[in-house]
């Protein structure tokens, strides 16, 4: 920083020496230098848009943070299309007093931006699925291990409903099926997922996608479908109003 001698800045005698770290992965670089160079002018007008119109997206998105599973990338969705979230393991913890990025993110999505659908969407060879299947591997990241317990149901149920002799790899798909069940299941803990699927706002989507072959697998309620290109999406929990005090008057918002 310069020194102040009688109020008037002086550059230092001797200028901080920049500390460089390890250089960035040299792809990350000529892929940014490729999008400002080639992909932003022919897209300025639509960023300009979207900060002088806002974000409007269509869904929130709670995806795995694997990096061979990319949401924009799956469904060639646009800027300021998708409000997606990712952490390891699809995760949504129950909702609490504690706040977490995930809450915040499910709470922004629905009150602040409207949005109507949120989709959970688990992957074939998932790695935290494998360190729930593997608890011993986890010894070095108790954060990992922590976190996974929000994904200790859908083990439960694997280990209790399902064959003991069953392959390997098809547990582990079992595995991230039923846990993507049971973070929709979480889902509804929110009070403002609660309160959107009650006034009939909002439905809840399960997906799985299937890295090796691409396929999109969705849960319709009761089971995973696989997606066709002319077949209509499954939902998991279909928008619908509803009241358990059906005999009392319905709200009227206030003009």
């Amino acid at each position: 920083m310069p020194r102040r001698d009688s109020g008037v800045a002086v550059p230092h005698p001797h200028p901080p020496t920049l500390t460089q770290g390890p250089p960035v992965d040299s792809s990350i670089i000529q892929g940014i230098s490729t999008f400002r160079g080639s992909v932003f002018p022919g897209q300025q007008r639509m960023y300009e848009r979207l900060v002088r119109d806002g974000q409007q997206p269509k869904a929130l998105i709670i995806a795995c943070a694997d990096s061979r599973v990319a949401p924009e990338h799956i469904t060639q969705a646009g800027p300021g299309e998708l409000f997606v979230c990712r952490n390891a393991g699809n995760i949504v913890p129950p909702f609490s007093q504690m706040n977490g990025g995930v809450s915040s993110a499910i709470e922004y999505a629905v009150v602040a931006l409207g949005v109507r659908d949120i989709v959970v969407c688990g992957h074939s060879d998932c790695g935290a699925m494998k360190g729930l299947m593997q608890p011993g591997a986890l010894a070095a990241m108790p954060n990992v291990a922590a976190w996974l317990r929000h994904s200790h149901a859908a083990d439960r149920i694997v280990c209790e409903a399902y064959p003991d002799d069953i392959d390997p790899k098809d547990r582990l798909r079992a595995l991230a099926l039923e846990n993507v069940v049971v973070q929709l299941a979480h889902l509804r803990t929110h009070p403002s997922v609660a309160a959107a699927l009650a006034k009939g706002g909002l439905s809840l989507h399960g997906w799985f996608f299937e890295i090796e072959t691409g396929a999109l697998h969705a849960y319709d309620g009761r089971r995973f479908v696989t997606l066709t290109d002319d077949g209509a999406l499954p939902v998991a929990e279909v928008s619908t109003p509803r009241r358990a005090a059906a005999d009392l008057p319905v709200r009227v918002a206030a003009e």
